[in-house]
């Protein structure tokens, strides 16, 4: 697979300003909040728009192609549902082992759980070596394999094998989107874009139940479930092969000595200019040069060792980024895509996470007090996922993408993102064992008393990004 700084040449697109400074040449990085307006094209930021040149080379699409890989793990969640009961029908399965134990069950259901808990770690370990693009493609790469080999499995153990592969693809494109996307996404809007891509994890979760419910009537329709994300697979790995590299990523290259320093930044120019569209000018190199600056203010040129991961900033930066995803184990989605980068991270979580604890007291108290008023359970559950949804749900996935420092970017999310995998195959596990022992009310109210725990630790703890570039929030949030 090709390097990613070498997907990009000057010789692509017209010069667009002089030589640009090396890093020592500006004195003071501006990091205080004032800096030079970010030029973009919100077209180039959401939609594939082709230049009109022989080579036709995109402008970046950078939410799009990215936001596939939520929408594909939203799919999976809500095509399972119904594919679980296709497969245990013994006319409408299609196999001779449709027969299946409570177990394995479970194991077809949680299979890409565990699948994206083994990404998690492996994103650790290879993250900032590919890069956010090519981790992408190979998450797409896993994604189009494990729904085939799901849907053409012949017995159980290369159906949950298929399910697993799947799962990996998961961990890799939820560690990788939110990265590439908050990294090339200009501030004023980083927070609409990472958000979108909650909402289209909920678009695919919706697609997945509907699509499964037309399906389940049809013989092996199950096999048709899974096997319907492999065209979106290749549709994602072809348009993250057309992207251009995440311009920090390769300027944290250039200021580490992973490659010649003057063609890694001509490159971070190049992309950048691709990712804002032709609005950006000749401000890219002026752009690339603040960027510079600023990761060497920040000392993001020093090498980043595991030790690093649990001292100093990116402590604070882990605290946040598993915390917010810890606590989080339609429509709302929307409403905090549209306001994210108007009000803030901190009034959307407070706001939505106060909800919630309302909700959970209300569902506790329905079992234990209010057997006979059904509408006060309904009323809670739609409290909830509504609250859910403008809070943790688009909010978590966006801070994590935030926080952390340039150099343990890749690292410190892939610890957050297997914190999230873990809790929920352990909230997975251990919620039918607790219900039986502490009874539904007990067990609710014992959430509920989590959720104003994840209150005070959002109060005081999580930081307001709003506004600010990556680096900003790296030199006054950490």
């Amino acid at each position: 697979m090709e390097s990613d700084s070498d997907r990009v040449t000057l010789s692509s697109i017209a010069k667009v300003g002089k030589s640009s400074a090396e890093i020592g040449d500006a004195e003071e990085p501006l990091i205080n909040g004032i800096h030079p307006s970010e030029n973009y094209s919100s077209l180039a930021a959401i939609l594939p728009v082709f230049k009109n040149t022989i080579d036709l080379e995109p402008v970046s699409p950078r939410f799009l192609f990215p936001a596939l890989g939520g929408l594909l793990y939203g799919y999976d969640i809500g095509a399972t549902s119904c594919a679980t009961i296709s497969i245990e029908s013994a006319t409408l399965s299609g196999i001779t082992w449709y027969d299946l134990s409570s177990l394995e069950i479970g194991l077809v259901t949680s299979g890409s759980l565990y699948g994206a808990l083994i990404g998690s770690i492996l994103a650790f370990n290879i993250a900032d070596f590919l890069g956010r693009r090519r981790e992408l493609i190979l998450a797409a790469l896993l994604y189009l394999v494990g729904a085939l080999v799901t849907a053409f499995a012949p017995d159980f153990v290369v159906l949950v094998i298929g399910r697993f592969i799947f799962g990996i693809g998961i961990g890799l494109a939820m560690h990788a989107a939110p990265m590439y996307i908050a990294e090339t996404a200009p501030s004023p809007i980083r927070g609409r874009l990472v958000s979108l891509k909650e909402f289209f994890i909920v678009l695919g979760m919706v697609a997945g139940y509907g699509i499964g419910s037309l399906l389940v009537d049809t013989v092996a329709g199950w096999r048709y479930m899974y096997g319907i994300s492999s065209p979106l697979a290749v549709i994602m790995g072809i348009g993250m092969w057309w992207l251009p590299a995440s311009p920090r990523w390769l300027l944290l290259r250039a200021i580490k000595g992973k490659g010649n320093f003057q063609d890694l930044k001509e490159t971070a120019i190049c992309c950048l200019c691709r990712l804002r569209g032709q609005i950006i000018g000749d401000s890219a190199p002026e752009q690339v040069d603040e960027m510079l600056n600023e990761l060497s203010f920040v000392g993001e040129e020093k090498e980043a060792t595991l030790g690093e991961m649990f001292h100093g900033k990116c402590r604070k930066a882990l605290i946040i980024g598993a915390g917010l995803v810890l606590f989080q184990q339609l429509i709302m989605t929307g409403i905090a895509v549209l306001v994210v980068d108007r009000l803030g991270r901190r009034p959307l979580l407070l706001g939505g996470v106060s909800g919630i604890v309302i909700s959970l007291f209300l569902l506790g108290s329905y079992y234990i007090f209010l057997d006979n008023a059904p509408a006060a359970a309904v009323a809670a559950l739609l409290l909830y996922v509504g609250c859910y949804q403008l809070s943790f749900g688009p909010i978590g996935w966006l801070m994590i993408s935030e926080i952390f420092p340039l150099r343990l970017r890749g690292r410190g999310l892939s610890i957050a993102v297997l914190v999230n995998f873990g809790a929920n195959a352990i909230v997975t596990l251990a919620f039918s064992p607790l219900k039986a022992l502490l009874g539904a009310g007990t067990l609710f109210y014992a959430f509920g008393v989590i959720a104003v725990l994840s209150i005070v630790f959002i109060y005081f703890i999580v930081p307001e990004t709003k506004g600010l570039t990556l680096e900003e929030i790296e030199a006054n949030c950490l």
